[in-house]
């Protein structure tokens, strides 16, 4: 676990009020504490170690390859704004400075997506090195920059490479970052040269953080072996389209001209109502394609349980594996706003980093021109140049996930040395794959590959054969007749996403935004658009698969079956889009694109509304009688934190007697409560774990086992088991369940499947057997809530004490930020240097203030806003934004986390874009000459 530390300070409690020159020395002290505790693992850190990395950011440096100066204006929070006379220029430039401040995360990254862990930690990443080999996403990498990429955009990826090649030269690894050092306590890692490829491959481990509903079809698929096609279908249910609008209102296919159009009538598909969304486990005929095949129904079940514990292993580098990934994006047009122009808001939801994912940065040329196209501030990904999200001086855009399905799992049966397909044994695609490894022999796998995609079940041995076995080379799995399980998806083939992000830096109306984003194929996002000549706009870009009709991609599928194949991708001009529609307004918060008589599926498992109707309520609320809408209000409905499911929910647990006194203290929290979940509520703290012991006690038990937490107590608290004998047996019976049942993550979905069922008080979900002396059984609803309400309130008396006025939102979700390497898997000590935290936080899930949890695993944060900025397209001076931690990826460097503060109190940071506020906002200039 990381150190017990406050917000403001990184250290010990308390010390949050002490002035810099104190704080100062306290970081010393730690430092030689850290010195001290490195002598045993035979090292020898000094402060110059730490302090030699910091970058220089006054004064002058010389590099080679320019051709002329280049400025760098550091903000107070050492944000750096670029000015150069020549693209090639600014784009080494930009190089150079994201090495100064994040080359090691850099080096992490590109070693993550070509599965060369490895090379750095040794034989602990081996597993997942094999894993990500097997996806081959550097291959695939280097196939887009040989053959997709345009040479506009290769010249801009190899100057980018020249910058950080440029501050990499006559360094070593301690003079780079504090952890070179670390890790040279068991390797001698030396840092190799960046290539273009490794810019390019960032954007497949972005793809596959943002894949879609890949988890979903696992999910479905094992839960076919407990439950019935109807009982699926109520855990998936169909989007509310007449509660939740879809994200596109008006316009219409035109099944004429076979393209998307945007008429007078604001009706069409795009208006939606009850229907085609939520799987059943089964294909749109209502069979289960699998059923068909003898045994096949065991092997899928074996796999897939087997592939889920895989996914769930991957780094947290990686994501958080799809689950609960979401956004926030919306643009609010002039007619609505104070300026008169239009306002744009974004906040990516990603799992929490340190440093974060995104870099702010600015790339101006002091005069645009054909040599110097570009004028673009925003975020971007250590390691990636351009600009992925923010605003030139004539546009501005903002990103969500659009959810779309573009993978899919595909049963396989192997036989021999190949797989069937229409009643023929086909040859498998094969590579060899080395993996190094520090301090360690290497490995070598063999990758093997069906027309649908690789086998991720090689990379298990306990999933490779289900049946007879075959004696084989020793570097490749077994091949005996059986099963595995092949993944389609889009982002294994080359693309042109790269181009697409330097279309977009320069555009400067919405016919180039509009295809700029034609290029963006994978990952599919969700677009917002603004402008400075006051136009609003959304479209959904994306290689987006079509399918036959016997297969809606909710479900793995018979790879042996031709049916089953993807039969093209969707054109571009049929894909929905906005132009400045009647309402005044776009809200993108990962819900149904478009309605469903849209003639293609494109996906089964959408967000359910539950964020984009609540910032549709709130736009609604503020313009009613012409009410206008400032760049605060934006930035204050970012931070709403009221719970949808509470106020559907408090209503009735609140007519529930539940008789014990200490039990009926807690439930009268409720009373009052105004549903917003702030980092000081008592009643939110409580109405969160009445929710996670509802989800528990509904579905918990009759899931299956491959849902199920293995090995979690999840309620006990080691600081706080103590107290009366009757209430720790209560802890403990509860802490049994836990990890006896299958949890529930407790998203929207959930929101939606309970809400459906309030009014059928008797079904089934909501029976729960006796365990142990106490709680009793649950016969029906409002048992079951009786029974929530009592393990709630034992559950916060272990965690949060007895007396309820002790208790808070804040003290049970909190928000650690972690080195993604050696701060969660490094000496202690190392991790207390490396480590932030803990923050107390407000929101929660499906919140705006979207400060995920996960109930399968506690109260703690596991996704957040890893971003929050309002774009003002009036003055771009007066926009606004904030990073979730800091500029730097350098231990106590003062900008390592200097934002988080601000970022968890909701605040926002002035932007400065033109070159005068740029210059008044300076605190650091650092010249790079040629």
């Amino acid at each position: 676990m990381p150190p017990n530390t406050t917000a403001s300070t990184g250290q010990q409690p308390g010390k949050s009020g002490r002035k810099k020159g104190r704080r100062a020395r306290l970081i010393v002290f730690v430092l030689v504490l850290a010195i001290i505790g490195g002598v045993a693992y035979g090292a020898y850190w000094s402060i110059s170690t730490v302090r030699a990395s910091y970058p220089q950011t006054k004064g002058s440096i010389t590099l080679d390859g320019l051709s002329g100066p280049v400025d760098v204006k550091r903000d107070g929070y050492g944000i750096p704004q670029i000015y150069a006379s020549s693209d090639e220029d600014l784009f080494m430039a930009q190089g150079y400075v994201q090495a100064q401040d994040r080359f090691y995360e850099m080096d992490v990254r590109r070693h993550m997506t070509s599965g060369r862990l490895s090379e750095m930690f040794g034989k602990s990443q081996v597993d997942n090195d094999e894993f990500l080999r097997t996806l081959g996403w550097d291959r695939i990498a280097r196939e887009e920059y040989d053959s997709k990429l345009s040479d506009e955009t290769k010249t801009y990826l190899q100057a980018y490479a020249k910058g950080v090649n440029a501050y990499l030269e006559g360094k070593d690894g301690e003079d780079i970052s504090l952890e070179y050092a670390a890790l040279g306590f068991t390797n001698d890692y030396k840092p190799a040269k960046w290539t273009p490829v490794d810019s390019v491959s960032w954007l497949k481990a972005m793809a596959w953080d943002l894949r879609g509903n890949m988890e979903d079809e696992i999910d479905r698929a094992l839960m076919t072996s407990r439950l019935g096609p109807q009982q699926i279908a109520e855990l998936y249910p169909q989007y509310p389209y007449s509660r939740n609008k879809a994200i596109v209102q008006e316009g219409q296919y035109d099944e004429l001209t076979g393209a998307w159009t945007q008429g007078d009538s604001g009706t069409g598909t795009g208006t939606g109502t009850e229907g085609s969304t939520g799987g059943v486990g089964t294909d749109p005929s209502g069979t289960d394609p699998l059923g068909t095949s003898t045994g096949s129904t065991d092997a899928l079940q074996t796999q897939l349980g087997g592939l889920y514990n895989l996914l769930e292993d991957l780094p947290t580098a990686v994501g958080v594996n799809g689950n609960g990934i979401g956004s926030n994006s919306w643009v609010v047009g002039g007619a609505h706003t104070i300026s008169g122009k239009p306002l744009l808001a974004n906040d990516p939801h990603l799992s929490a980093s340190l440093p974060s994912v995104w870099y702010q940065m600015g790339l101006h040329c002091r005069s645009v021109s054909e040599k110097c196209q570009y004028d673009v501030a925003g975020y971007t990904f250590a390691g990636l140049p351009g600009v992925i999200i923010g605003h030139n001086q004539d546009i501005s855009w903002g990103m969500t996930n659009s959810g779309v399905d573009v993978t899919d799992l595909y049963l396989e049966k192997l036989t021999g040395e190949g797989y069937q397909y229409d009643g023929k044994v086909v040859p498998f695609t094969t590579r060899e794959e080395t993996i190094k490894v520090a301090g360690g022999a290497s490995k070598r796998i063999v990758v093997r590959e069906t027309n649908n995609g690789p086998l991720l079940s090689d990379r298990d041995d306990e999933l490779v054969k289900v049946g007879k076995k075959a004696t084989v080379d020793t570097a490749a799995p077994d091949r005996g007749d059986g099963y595995g399980i092949a993944l389609r998806w889009t982002a294994l083939e080359a693309g042109t996403t790269m181009d697409a992000v330097f279309a977009m830096n320069k555009a400067a109306d919405w016919d180039d935004f509009r295809a700029a984003a034609a290029l963006f194929e994978v990952p599919s996002q969700n677009l917002v658009y603004a402008d400075t000549d006051n136009n609003i706009g959304y479209t959904l870009p994306g290689k987006i698969p079509t399918r036959a009709k016997n297969h809606d991609g909710s479900i793995p599928a018979p790879g042996w079956d031709a049916r089953y194949r993807w039969t093209g991708y969707i054109e571009q001009d049929e894909l929905p889009y906005e132009y400045n529609p009647e309402r005044g307004y776009i809200v993108t918060a990962n819900q149904a694109v478009v309605g469903k008589d849209y003639p293609y599926t494109l996906t089964t498992d959408w967000g359910y509304g539950t964020r984009s109707q609540r910032i549709t309520d709130l736009i609604e609320s503020k313009i009613k009688g012409d009410g206008k809408i400032s760049t605060d209000d934006m930035r204050q409905m970012q931070m709403d934190n009221s719970s949808e499911i509470a106020k559907l929910l408090v209503p009735q647990l609140l007519k529930i007697d539940v008789g014990d006194k200490d039990v009926r203290a807690a439930q009268k929290l409720l009373e009052g409560w105004d549903y917003t979940q702030d980092a000081d509520s008592a009643a939110a703290a409580y109405f969160n774990s009445v929710w996670r012991n509802i989800l528990k006690l509904s579905f918990g038990n009759k899931l299956p086992k491959e849902l199920r937490v293995k090995g979690q107590c999840l309620w006990v608290d080691p600081v706080n088991t103590t107290g009366p004998a009757d209430e720790v047996e209560k802890v403990r019976e509860c802490g049994q369940r836990d990890a006896e049942q299958a949890q529930p993550d407790g998203g929207d979905r959930w929101f939606e499947v309970v809400r459906n069922l309030m009014d059928d008080k008797d079904s089934d979900w909501w029976t729960t057997p006796r365990s142990g002396t106490r709680p009793p059984a649950s016969a029906n609803r409002d048992d079951l809530f009786k029974r929530a309400l009592i393990d709630a309130r034992w559950e916060l008396t272990a965690k949060l004490g007895k007396d309820i006025d002790t208790w808070s939102w804040g003290r049970l979700h909190r928000l650690f930020l972690k080195n993604q390497t050696l701060g969660t898997s490094g000496p202690g000590f190392v991790q207390y240097v490396l480590n932030r935290g803990p923050w107390k936080l407000s929101g929660g899930e499906a919140t705006v203030n979207a400060t995920g949890w996960n109930a399968a695993g506690g109260f703690g944060v596991v996704w957040v806003p890893s971003m929050r900025m309002v774009v003002n397209l009036d003055n771009l001076d007066k926009s606004q934004w904030i990073n979730l931690t800091g500029a730097s990826g350098h231990a106590y460097n003062a900008h390592y986390v200097d934002q988080t503060d601000k970022w968890a109190n909701g605040e926002l940071l002035p932007w400065a874009f033109t070159e005068k506020a740029v210059d008044d906002s300076t605190s650091d200039t650092l010249v790079l000459k040629p």
